[in-house]
């Protein structure tokens, strides 16, 4: 049987699979252990979810963008009977990766073909405990999920004490995470960003994690001292320091995440 080109099997762990987007790595999926995070930013979203919540205590996750769905393995595997909604607008890439890495059986994770905007607007009021944003279109996020808009509603569907993380790609000067940053900080009272030092000395392209409501930033701490790589954390008053005058995106005046520079492969593995 012949395999959707996006999908590239591992040469070091069989029967694992590399999700790619335009030539850079978007996820990497191991069905037969969920717990096994490939990439280090992947490592930090787990890390925002089991600093929030008790290890083990059942979770309602919505997760916009799937691909290989990792970080919902994840929680199957390590929260059982958590209920999860994957929204992922690309229906042959969801069933191409379901052929490759099945989905185990009553895993609690259910993928409805919907755009982020869609699938979230479609949502009661108060219904899941996370929300987690790990969606790109070819290798930018998409302009319709940096809005002020788009943030009030994952607010509106987080219950009291809920937390959302997306995870966003960025350059020196920051420019669009400071835009998308101001935005959450509009939607939560609290809000913390995650990096590593070389993104936000504009050393080199990477991932920025935003964290918006719920967060034990003490626990997010002490995980992250551990990580392979180096990595910081910025809230509250250093927080809006750095924010400067950054203005919110709005649905008006929306833009994607820059595109990366010609020849960045994507993500950092998690050096084990």
């Amino acid at each position: 049987m012949e395999h959707d080109p996006r999908l590239v099997a591992s040469r070091d762990r069989p029967g694992a699979w590399t999700v790619q987007s335009d030539g850079a790595d978007q996820s990497f999926v191991d069905p037969a252990d969920p717990t096994y995070l490939e990439f280090f930013y992947v490592q930090r979203i787990v890390d925002v979810i089991d600093a929030s919540f008790k290890p083990g205590r059942r979770i309602c996750a919505i997760h916009v963008g799937g691909a290989g769905m990792t970080i919902a393995r994840h929680i199957a595997h390590t929260r059982p009977t958590s209920a999860q909604i994957v929204l992922e607008p690309d229906a042959a890439l969801t069933q191409a990766v379901r052929q490759v890495a099945p989905l185990p059986r009553r895993s609690g994770i259910k993928v409805r073909p919907q755009d982020g905007r869609a699938g979230m607007s479609a949502l009661r009021d108060n219904y899941a405990d996370v929300v987690v944003t790990d969606a790109f279109d070819g290798a930018q996020v998409p302009a319709e999920l940096g809005t002020c808009q788009w943030f009030e509603d994952n607010k509106r569907v987080l219950r009291p004490g809920g937390t959302m993380v997306m995870n966003l790609t960025d350059h020196a000067p920051l420019d669009y995470a400071k835009r998308l940053v101001a935005g959450v900080l509009s939607a939560f009272d609290q809000v913390v960003v995650g990096t590593e030092p070389a993104v936000i000395r504009g050393r080199r392209f990477g991932n920025v994690i935003v964290v918006g409501g719920r967060c034990d930033i003490g626990g997010l701490e002490r995980r992250t001292r551990t990580a392979a790589f180096p990595y910081r954390l910025i809230h509250g008053p250093e927080l809006r320091r750095w924010l400067g005058n950054a203005q919110p995106f709005t649905d008006q005046d929306a833009e994607p995440s820059p595109q990366p520079p010609t020849g960045w492969m994507g993500l950092t593995p998690s050096a084990g």
